[in-house]
């Protein structure tokens, strides 16, 4: 959950407004550990990494030619994670590495060495935000300590699928407590397990969240790809703001069994990479009908191979909607003028929409919404953990007795309003619902009258200073809310930096549109080349 969506009042405007902010910031007021005293310049993170901004594809190749087994790269990538973790940024992306790592990667090193080859994840290393359940010797705490020693009995759905495909789990990541949906004014990436997650290119600025570690660890060159999750905003945001490639597929498409849940309405998983080709290839691994999960019921109709649809001519011929801004920050601007032109140049033709205002006036009854349901899902999700607290009601029990730990920047008054309300058949939450889910109405209407193919905006505006005294504050801009809100499809790409600080482009459009994203981003991509690596800045430049 990026809460900065839900919780902002008013329209199109408000989301568009406001002078950014580029000097630098103050620094986080945590207590540094021996390892963060080490001098930037003296640590290993600077150093060039033999697997920098490998994909998928490149790595199977080195694995097919005998250069690296899948062991020598998941190897490679733990030493990495070692590094960043305990020196230089010290950027607390991954909370846990998998034990069991090793030997997966042995496991399918054996069966390539026997002739077989699950498909393109085999012996691929991803790690796995820390909400989504493993059957092993991890734990699943979304972040929390609350949580401490929850370990799942079996894999969520999509982490079964991920061992089908041959993947290698290298470990969990942090996020924002909660997925966010603990507190109005938290820092995103901060947890009280994991600490604050650093903005890889410049760590004074915050990851976003709440899939903050999955963001920056793919920024970052810790793993191959990676796994976040979404309700609203938590998967596009973070992946604007560290400068990667993420998908919040259509809700329905991937099981959330076996995922902490917020919203029954709106949460999924999606991939978090680097280059829209390994988003293609791990959305197809990862969709599929859960019998657990009643809204995935048309998802075995709707898999395809995704890669299919990623053609570097896509743009041509297509008809895009691009939402307008008023009073907007100028660089950012510019760089979304600059990818409107790069999409005309390669043949697209755009007509200017405004969806955001009639979207974000039904922003409150979201918020509703997701108040009833957390409160439903949490219930049911306590009751059968292995944890201490059992329901909603224990967890902020809980949190009140460890406040030191669990709330010493900020509370939670979203659990509590949570505890307040009934249950799901409340004429409130029936009446919020069919309120929030007219944005579906609304953007098929517009696509439809219009004869779009998709719609682009800015996907939020460069990464905030980290505040662990007033929490994330506003940058400009926001795109997530429409296809969050809908349960429709929605893809960032990086469009660019303001001060290094990394902007991304979205392409949105109606349920499962998956296949026309991929083409229009794929092609947008290779047009553009706008993927940087993170520099680890102290702080961004002031103007």
């Amino acid at each position: 959950m990026n809460r900065r969506n839900f919780l902002k009042n008013g329209s199109a405007a408000g989301l568009a407004v406001g002078a950014l902010s580029i000097a630098s910031c103050s620094p986080p007021a945590e207590k540094k550990t021996e390892e963060e005293k080490v001098p930037a310049s003296e640590s290993p993170f600077l150093k060039s990494f033999e697997l920098d901004e490998l994909t998928i594809t490149q790595l199977q190749q080195m694995m097919q030619q005998n250069e690296y087994t899948a062991r020598l790269i998941a190897e490679t990538y733990l030493k990495r994670i070692d590094q960043i973790d305990r020196y230089g940024p010290r950027l607390r992306s991954v909370i846990e590495v998998n034990p069991d790592a090793l030997h997966i990667a042995d496991e399918m090193d054996k069966e390539r060495k026997a002739g077989k080859i699950r498909g393109p994840l085999h012996g691929i290393p991803i790690l796995i935000k820390d909400n989504i359940e493993t059957g092993d010797q991890m734990m699943t705490t979304a972040g929390s300590i609350a949580l401490d020693g929850n370990k799942a009995s079996r894999d969520a759905f999509i982490i079964k699928k991920l061992r089908e495909s041959g993947a290698v789990l290298l470990g969990k990541t942090n996020l924002s407590e909660w997925a966010n949906f603990r507190s109005t004014r938290s820092s995103s990436g901060w947890s009280s397990r994991g600490g604050q997650t650093k903005n890889p290119f410049v760590l004074d600025r915050n990851p976003c969240g709440s899939s903050s570690g999955s963001g920056v660890a793919v920024a970052a060159n810790l793993c191959a790809v990676a796994i976040g999750t979404e309700t609203d905003g938590s998967i596009i945001a973070p992946s604007s703001f560290n400068g990667i490639v993420g998908i919040k597929p259509t809700v329905g498409l991937l099981s959330r069994s076996g995922i902490i849940p917020i919203s029954k309405t709106q949460d999924t998983a999606g991939p978090m990479t680097r280059t829209v080709t390994d988003a293609a290839i791990l959305l197809s691994a990862l969709a599929g009908t859960d019998a657990a999960d009643e809204a995935t019921k048309a998802a075995d109709e709707q898999k395809k191979d995704y890669t299919r649809f990623l053609d570097a001519a896509g743009l041509k011929g297509k008809k895009i909607g691009f939402q307008k801004y008023e009073k907007a920050n100028e660089k950012v601007t510019a760089l979304y003028k600059a990818a409107m032109e790069t999409l005309k140049n390669q043949g697209a033709a755009l007509e200017e929409v405004d969806l955001l205002k009639p979207v974000n006036e039904a922003g409150e009854a979201e918020f509703t919404v997701l108040k009833y349901e957390f409160k439903d899902g949490i219930n049911k999700y306590l009751d059968k953990a292995g944890a201490k607290p059992k329901s909603l009601a224990d967890l902020i029990s809980f949190n009140k007795e460890n406040a030191d730990q669990i709330m010493p920047y900020f509370d939670q008054e979203i659990f509590e309003m949570c505890e307040e309300k009934g249950d799901l058949s409340s004429k409130e939450y029936l009446d919020s619902l069919k309120k929030s889910i007219s944005s579906r109405s609304i953007i098929d209407g517009l696509m439809k009258k219009q004869s779009l193919d998709c719609i682009i905006g800015i996907s939020v505006g460069p990464a905030n200073c980290t505040d662990l005294v007033n929490g994330d504050y506003d940058t400009g801009f926001s795109f997530c809310g429409p296809a969050a809100t809908a349960g429709y499809p929605h893809i960032t790409v990086p469009m660019g930096t303001v001060q290094e600080l990394p902007v991304g482009l979205s392409f949105m459009a109606s349920a499962y549109a998956e296949p026309v994203l991929f083409t229009v981003a794929y092609a947008y991509e290779q047009a553009s080349k706008k993927r940087k690596q993170p520099a680890f800045l102290k702080t961004a430049t002031a103007f």
